[in-house]
């Protein structure tokens, strides 16, 4: 069959890539949107993109394609920032459900399989009214791929250097009005080191040259997800859906290494289930209702050859650890109910009401001082879109939070596009809120790593306000585009690890562990972050494509100083001055039915600023990927699509070498390689798209955006 390639087909003409402006959106306001049309500024990150761009990583994908994020991964999570706030401030969404998975409080994004993604959307700025807590500094929600009707066999497996192995698998059976979805996700990574060297200003000033920790520890995971959906008559949807996820880090036996002296693996048990409902009338009305549960899991897994003594809060009864035990460090559990409606009333106005509510529940036998920590939030929300002028639209919303510890609160939210031409101008002010977590109140962690680090929860904290205005510029004319954004965010009461004198924490820990500092979750006087996002796209010919995107950003912060009795100005850990991203892609498809990609990336940072351990240093990075698809006939019309990918990343080979236990300005072991190759089958009928607002049929093996 794939000789016949080798003769010209129908297919063997080059084609233009759909405007991504005509892409439908959801995220910014909740309802569906061209892109071009959306009253709050969004950035979309298509399927064409992720595929040309080969990531191995939702971290690689984030960063690597826009300026607004930074990462810090660690054992602990990713560590992800968006312009200036951490990921306790950023919610992040799949398919519009919160992603739950914290890892000392991060979200662990491996839950996220790349090969699935459709596209992203992300909107920045405060979007509580809507999505409520966790979203005081902007949304990510990450789009998966839908199934035609049908069925479908999808094989991807990705392999690369230091034994990064990727592999997806997904099967779906459509029979009548009952469709099936299952995927499996598999990773691995052997892990690298950049440096032998310690830092001898942390662990005593001992000079150790040949240590066995490393940058980036030895890792794998696999992920099994099931979806079954009815859809009973036109517009109507039943779904469940559950997931299992295991991940566990394997820290290095040898001279210095961590696991010398703690002896354990890292291991995180992840499981959830939804079901819900919803259903499109045909005067535009939209109604549905869901139910999630998702436990998130982290243990030590002990690896020692003898019996660990492990100090306990109560000293007469130690804990002794042994290999092959395993212990619970915390079990977080998060219920949530949403009601949604959204209904399409006289006089070009579109009203979006709601019902959240959201349990929490922690249980830390180890790290809190009660037996389990537990909170609550429920809250209502309406939205009015509403467009007075035919060039105008207003978007005005509120929110009513009720928490179990801070009762009543009310966020409003107001938006406004104007369509002159080219041009449209866009202005957003809107507030958030955001109780402190279980974790920030109550939770205990120590950590021995050349000496003792001491973290501690505060059931004194406050909660968190915000007030973001930002005003976007957007022009747009034949094959160039330029979006230009400032923005101002103030944050009150922020929740932020401090570092204090040890004499403020409990005496009782300080006779236990004797830290050699201590930080506490505390409220900061205040906190702000300010900058601007500027994004530059080029459309040179049918085939060839350039742009970027730079982020200006300032974070700053003020701390009171219990030593001076004077506020103390410190800059937002993580966060850089400067930051950027450079694209030119290039796709032809040949006479002989083949497509080929080729794309060059530039990402680069200016130093990252952080209280202790050292700032990370600046660093650029490039990076060229290839894409090899077969497009002709006597493949194609047999449901049979194929793939290849292949690239190297950080062509020039930069490693940063900072020593063990400093900051890292990025955690790349320098040149590598990947390839990958993808099959997929189909065979059926496209699924009808009956969205108002949508210009677009999609199935899952769909190519193009």
């Amino acid at each position: 069959m794939a000789l016949l390639c080798l003769f010209p087909s129908a297919m063997a003409q080059t084609m233009l890539p759909a405007d991504t402006l005509q892409e439908v959106v959801v995220t910014g306001t909740g309802t569906q949107h061209l892109l071009k049309d959306v009253p709050v500024q969004t950035e979309v990150i298509s399927r064409q993109q992720l595929e040309q761009y080969g990531a191995r990583s939702i971290e690689e994908i984030l960063g690597g394609l826009t300026a607004s994020f930074a990462f810090n991964e660690d054992d602990m999570g990713s560590q992800l920032q968006m312009n200036g706030l951490g990921n306790s401030y950023v919610l992040i969404l799949v398919d519009g459900k919160r992603l739950h998975g914290d890892n000392g409080g991060q979200n662990d994004l491996g839950l996220i399989d790349p090969a699935r993604i459709e596209r992203i959307e992300i909107v920045k700025g405060a979007a509580s009214a809507l999505y409520g807590s966790d979203a005081i500094a902007g949304v990510i929600n990450i789009i998966t791929r839908k199934p035609a009707e049908g069925y479908f066999v999808e094989n991807e497996t990705r392999g690369g250097s230091y034994a990064d192995l990727r592999q997806h698998n997904a099967v779906g059976v459509t029979i009548g009005k009952v469709q099936s979805l299952t995927h499996f996700h598999y990773r691995h990574s052997d892990g690298w080191q950049n440096t032998a060297t310690e830092d001898p200003t942390q662990i005593g000033g001992r000079v150790i040259t040949d240590s066995q920790n490393k940058t980036v520890n030895r890792n794998q995971l696999w992920q099994v997800s099931e979806r079954l959906s009815w859809r009973p008559m036109e517009g109507m949807e039943a779904y469940a859906d559950g997931m299992l996820y295991h991940k566990r880090i394997y820290r290095p036996n040898g001279k210095y290494a961590v696991a010398d002296v703690h002896g354990y693996d890292l291991s995180y048990d992840d499981a959830a289930a939804s079901a819900g409902w919803s259903w499109a009338l045909r005067s535009g009305h939209r109604l549905s209702a869901d139910v999630t549960w998702n436990r998130h899991g982290y243990f030590y897994d002990y690896t020692s050859e003898k019996g660990w003594l492990v100090e306990s809060d109560h000293p007469s009864k130690p804990y002794i650890y042994f290999d092959g035990d395993r212990v619970l460090q915390a079990d977080q559990r998060r219920t949530m109910v949403q009601l949604k409606g959204i209904f399409e009333l006289p006089h070009e106005n579109r009203l979006s009401v709601g019902y959240d509510f959201r349990y929490d529940w922690l249980k830390a036998p180890l790290r809190i001082d009660s037996s389990r920590a537990t909170d609550w939030t429920q809250a209502i929300y309406a939205q009015d879109e509403w467009n007075p002028l035919r060039w105008l639209n207003v978007t005005a919303g509120l929110r009513m939070d009720h928490n179990q510890q801070f009762g009543l609160h009310l966020t409003p939210k107001l938006s406004a596009m104007a369509s002159l031409g080219d041009v449209k101008l866009r202005a957003s002010w809107a507030q958030g809120f955001k109780s402190p977590t279980p974790k920030e109140q109550h939770y205990r962690y120590v950590r021995d790593m050349g000496g003792i680090r001491l973290y501690l929860g505060n059931t004194d904290l406050k909660p968190q306000t915000s007030n973001y205005v930002s005003l976007n510029v957007e022009y747009t004319i034949s094959k160039v585009s330029v979006s230009v954004t400032g923005y101002y965010n103030k944050v009150d009461q922020m929740i932020n690890l401090v570092t204090i004198p040890a004499s403020q924490a409990p005496g009782a820990l300080i006779l236990q562990y004797d830290p050699a500092f201590v930080r506490q979750y505390q409220n900061l006087e205040d906190a702000y972050t300010a900058g601007v996002d500027v994004n530059v796209k080029w459309n040179i010919t049918r085939e060839i494509a350039v742009g970027g995107s730079y982020s200006f950003l300032q974070a700053h912060g003020s701390v009171y100083d219990e030593e001076t009795e004077q506020l103390r100005d410190i800059i937002i850990d993580g966060t850089a001055y400067h930051k950027g991203n450079l694209f030119a892609t290039w796709r032809h498809l040949f006479k002989k039915g083949y497509r080929l990609g080729i794309g060059l990336y530039g990402r680069a940072s200016s130093t990252r600023f952080y209280e202790n351990y050292g700032n990370g240093k600046a660093f650029h990075i490039w990076r060229l990927s290839t894409t090899h698809d077969i497009e002709c006939r006597a493949i194609t019309s047999h449901g049979l699509t194929l793939r290849a990918e292949a690239g190297v990343d950080n062509i020039f080979n930069y490693v940063d070498r900072t020593p063990h236990l400093r900051h890292l300005g990025t955690t790349t072991p320098g040149t590598t390689v990947y390839a990958a190759l993808v099959i997929r089958f189909h065979r059926g009928t496209k699924v009808k798209d009956t969205s108002k607002h949508s210009t677009l049929k999609k199935t899952y093996n769909n190519e193009e955006d």
